[in-house]
């Protein structure tokens, strides 16, 4: 299946340059842009896409709220943000308003494709260790809450051993194969337990389960 792009930048270069990199793969379409987060949340409810190539310095509404209205609709697309720098200071609330994952502008094609493809079959984490990183670094700031506010912190005993051992590990950066592996069960099981995770936890992703992993204190920042 195609995997339906919308790129948001403010930048007519930059959405310019990624659509026809893009558009040049086989399984990736670019099906519109947006100028700012305003006409990205309404070009998602117009156009449906999978993934959303989302900047976040824009005028008029700022990625991170465009983000949090498309991570709160009904339906499936995904966020990318996209930065300037790998430790940009908005980037840690993008993922906490219900980014996917982020990407570089000096990314090569590769990267872009594969980042998409990556966060379209849901696999939240992109690059792992920046992202690791990032969350690390921005964990430390005081002003940031300790919780994420989309989680339901509550619910925080009810996760079992296994589902807590599972959450510590996708906040290191693991895939659920690198998780089976490292616990020496089967993949398919390691999707059950992320998705009890992320029920229990009210939780979007896998990107927001590290957040929140982070900010609970189950992995200390080093």
């Amino acid at each position: 299946m195609t995997i339906r792009v919308l790129i948001a930048d403010d930048q007519m270069m930059v959405r310019e340059g990624f659509s026809v990199l893009l558009n040049a793969m086989p399984d990736i379409e670019v099906v519109g842009e947006a100028v700012n987060g305003r006409e990205a949340i309404a070009r998602v409810r117009e156009l449906s896409p999978d993934v959303v190539l989302m900047d976040i310095r824009m005028p008029e509404l700022n990625g991170i709220e465009a983000t949090r209205e498309i991570a709160a609709m009904d339906g499936s697309a995904k966020v990318l943000v996209l930065t300037t720098f790998d430790l940009d200071e908005y980037v840690y609330q993008a993922l906490r308003a219900g980014a996917s994952g982020f990407l570089l502008k000096d990314a090569s094609a590769r990267q872009l494709a594969d980042g998409v493809r990556v966060v379209a079959q849901g696999e939240a984490l992109l690059a792992p260790s920046v992202t690791r990183r990032l969350i690390t670094e921005f964990s430390k700031l005081s002003e940031i809450p300790k919780l994420p506010a989309v989680a339901n912190p509550g619910a925080f005993g009810e996760l079992t051993e296994r589902e807590t051992e599972v959450l510590v590990l996708i906040a290191q950066g693991l895939s659920n194969a690198e998780i089976a592996e490292r616990l020496v069960v089967a993949e398919s099981t390691i999707k059950t337990h992320v998705s009890r995770v992320l029920v229990k936890l009210g939780l979007r992703d896998r990107t927001q389960a590290a957040v929140f992993a982070y900010e609970a204190r189950l992995v200390r920042p080093a």
